[in-house]
């Protein structure tokens, strides 16, 4: 049986119109089902909706992002973290050790400032304390990309960042950077407008610490006189011998000096940054560009460790300082011994004072 032309047409534009309005509602579950396993991850959707999104699903994630973005202070010491992630990288695995919610939203980004050195110059605690500053996202292990995983291609680099925001900056530290030559031209290449940050400490200190270190991985390891001279009638200084190589600053400064200049370097003094740590924080917030928001407030010296802890973060238990490895007790070493090192670094020193315009007092 026949229908009139306009009646018919009328129930297929129904028809039509619920088939549509079903797929859609598959579109938009399938999206949701897919986001809240993480799958459109990568996908360009407006961040205001996807974090008030997550906000809602889970408040209690949300209040700590608000908090603290997301900054966590590992009690690890400064290589042990690194060997633990080294075991991951070497099976190829791009991983983010900086966990928050923000995981699921932002971009990764390459790093716009690095802390390229030095070892056992309070690096860790540099990266520790820049991390309670909601503007600053940072990788946690040392990536090691321009000394070891070069050829594992920029992108590969760039995985291990975390997410960031509008406003937000990305850093990582790897303090072997500062004496790895090969590491300038390789940043230089990334980006040459990258902030280069270089926490330094007194040599013969650095040296010392450095050495009790490996002592504690070495307990067959010779003493610190028999590594650091050449030949102890002379006092020839081993130079070769990298707790020694690494506190020599005014060389390594001059090659990188080549590629980058000296306004885009900032050099922390290790010692300040334990006897007034808030003051370094507030240089370091003003040259990353940040707001000074890491302050006095968030700082008490340990007298057990002998440096400064973070204090305790709302609805923490505990404050947070670095972890156990960090203050260990040093070896003694023959005063005759340390007097010969100081002479050979003092040139070095003076030199480097020169260079950088800072007097760090080193005597």
């Amino acid at each position: 049986m026949g229908c009139w032309t306009t009646s018919c047409d009328l129930g297929h534009l129904k028809a039509r119109s619920k088939v549509s309005v079903l797929f859609t509602m598959i579109l938009i579950f399938t999206y949701l089902f897919y986001c809240l396993t993480g799958y459109c991850d990568s996908m360009p959707s407006p961040l205001f909706v996807h974090q008030n999104f997550r906000s809602k699903l889970f408040p209690k994630e949300a209040k700590k992002l608000s908090h603290w973005n997301g900054s966590v202070v590992r009690e690890l010491p400064e290589q042990d973290a690194t060997d633990v992630e080294e075991e991951k990288r070497q099976r190829g695995l791009a991983y983010d050790s900086n966990l928050s919610v923000s995981n699921n939203f932002g971009t990764k980004e390459f790093p716009q400032a690095i802390i390229i050195g030095v070892k056992k110059g309070g690096t860790r605690a540099l990266l520790e304390f820049l991390r309670v500053h909601p503007d600053v996202r940072a990788v946690g292990a040392e990536p090691h990309f321009f000394d070891r995983f070069y050829e594992k291609g920029l992108q590969w680099y760039r995985n291990l960042m975390p997410r960031t925001l509008d406003g937000q900056i990305t850093m990582e530290k790897t303090p072997s950077y500062f004496i790895t030559r090969e590491a300038a031209p390789r940043v230089f290449s990334m980006s040459r407008s990258t902030k280069l940050i270089v926490v330094v400490r007194d040599p013969v200190t650095r040296a010392v610490s450095d050495y009790t270190q490996t002592l504690t991985k070495s307990p067959g390891l010779p003493s610190f006189q028999n590594l650091v001279f050449k030949n102890s009638t002379t006092g020839l200084i081993d130079t070769s011998w990298s707790a020694v190589r690494i506190g020599i600053y005014a060389k390594h400064l001059e090659h990188w000096l080549r590629y980058f200049p000296l306004a885009q370097f900032l050099f922390v003094s290790g010692e300040k940054l334990v006897t007034d740590p808030a003051g370094e924080m507030g240089r370091v917030q003003d040259f990353l560009g940040l707001k000074r928001v890491v302050t006095n407030k968030h700082f008490y010296f340990n007298q057990t460790k002998g440096f400064p802890c973070l204090k305790k973060p709302e609805g923490s238990s505990r404050p947070r300082c670095l972890g156990k490895s960090k203050g260990r007790p040093h070896p003694h070493i023959p005063a005759e011994v340390l007097h010969r090192l100081r002479d050979f670094y003092r040139p070095f020193n003076m030199k480097f004072y020169q260079m950088t315009g800072q007097d760090f007092g080193w005597e």
